[in-house]
């Protein structure tokens, strides 16, 4: 025979289980000293300046909207005539 269950008390298990799991998962994330902070914002710039510094064109770079198929020179824009 199958257990009787509760389905109030069921419910009420259910959201205590899931603020545990928030309540963890907030500890893990503000839980931290400023040098554990800072050392991993530090680590974030770094991986970002390395991304940026190995792209081929520069954002912002004067010219860079002249750049694609729509502004190409054709043969038919120059006249040998």
């Amino acid at each position: 025979m199958a257990d009787i269950v509760n389905l109030r008390h069921a419910r009420k298990q259910k959201a205590r289980a899931e603020k545990e799991r928030l309540a963890e998962q907030n500890r893990a994330l503000h839980g931290r000293s400023r040098t554990e902070r800072e050392r991993d914002r530090l680590a974030a710039d770094k991986g970002e300046k390395f991304v940026s510094g190995h792209r081929r064109e520069k954002p912002g770079e004067p010219g860079d909207q002249n750049i694609g198929p729509k502004n190409a020179r054709r043969f038919s824009d120059e006249s040998d005539a």
